[in-house]
């Protein structure tokens, strides 16, 4: 089938050393003379006569435990709880939000990605499981068990189908994407080639992306700290060349705009900024992205000049008490 990718230009998407100094010097260790940007706590859409900047910051409810976001072309942010599985959305011009899916015991909502159509595509955690939601209705319109069992953890939308990684076993699932599409079951798409598979139980396959020329998929390995080029059609996988870096250890959600690709270092407290080739085969660190307010981002969407994240706080016991949120950093 014809393989293009979903438009780049609008958003597609986890060893604690510390926070954003320790990251910052990690990164400065092995990418000299890369830049480090830290953000600012008021970055992206300025203030005009009237009408005040977006926040930078606003709260999730207690104990959500946020892990992923999406965002359309309209001012509204999608997330997703790992303690239960709800998806709440936030009006980016105020903060405020609400629960558009409700949550359930055993169920979890990772990675997401938002179509043109208003359908969001839910990967499931170690529910196993993968669900579409339509946002104009909040209702459920597919739910999508893979056979083979795992951690099913990030997805990205590319051609006429949406993509999904398996944290704990070597293969991608690609389900269809748009309405209407019943009968059409989740297929899977083993992962070869130089793939790296680590210890059964442990995370591997991370965030997911396209290439800039559109022909292949880029799965980061967080353990193994590497990026892979991935024919979506065989599941063969190529290392990408880094160029300025010696690794993405802990990488986490993948945003790519136009050649620029961001790398959320989870537990790292950085955003890792590089500039790829047209087929993705090499990754050029540009610079690196810290703020003060992360605390262990997972994943990134953007809206116009900003990124947004939400901090999972990974190295925080959860608890229904615990609090969350999400921020917003410049995009340059």
């Amino acid at each position: 089938m014809p393989l293009t990718p979903l438009d780049s230009s609008r958003p597609s998407r986890r060893a604690v050393l510390g926070g954003a100094a320790a990251a910052t010097l990690a990164l400065a260790a092995t990418a000299a003379g890369a830049g480090t940007a830290t953000a600012h706590t008021r970055p992206g859409r300025p203030e005009s006569p009237g009408r005040p900047a977006w926040p930078a910051e606003f709260a999730l409810p207690n104990g959500f435990r946020p892990e992923g976001i999406a965002i359309g072309s309209g001012p509204y942010a999608y997330m997703g709880s790992l303690a239960d599985g709800s998806v709440r959305r936030a009006d980016l011009r105020t903060g405020e939000g609400r629960t558009v899916l409700a949550g359930a015991t055993g169920a979890a909502a990772t990675g997401l990605k938002l179509d043109r159509d208003g359908l969001l595509y839910i990967s499931g955690g170690l529910s196993a499981s993968i669900r579409v939601l339509d946002t104009r209705t909040n209702r459920l319109t597919a739910t999508y068990q893979p056979t083979t069992a795992g951690f099913v953890n990030d997805v990205i939308l590319y051609g006429d189908r949406a993509w999904f990684t398996n944290s704990h076993a070597p293969v991608i699932y690609t389900v269809p994407r748009g309405h209407g599409r019943r009968g059409a079951d989740v297929r899977e798409v083993p992962l070869g080639g130089d793939w790296e598979q680590g210890p059964a139980g442990g995370i591997s396959a991370n965030g997911i992306e396209t290439t800039p020329d559109g022909r292949a998929l880029i799965v980061v390995n967080s353990p193994a700290g590497k990026l892979f080029r991935v024919d979506p059609r065989t599941g063969h996988a190529t290392v990408i060349t880094l160029r300025g870096a010696d690794g993405v250890v802990n990488g986490d959600g993948l945003l790519r705009v136009g050649r620029t690709l961001y790398v959320v270092q989870n537990r790292l407290n950085v955003i890792t900024v590089f500039d790829l080739d047209s087929r993705a085969r090499t990754a050029t660190l540009r610079r690196s992205i810290t703020d003060p307010r992360f605390d262990v981002p997972t994943t990134a969407a953007r809206l116009g000049d900003r990124l947004y994240l939400v901090n999972a706080r990974f190295t925080t016991p959860p608890t229904p008490e615990t609090t969350y949120n999400a921020v917003a950093v410049p995009l340059r």
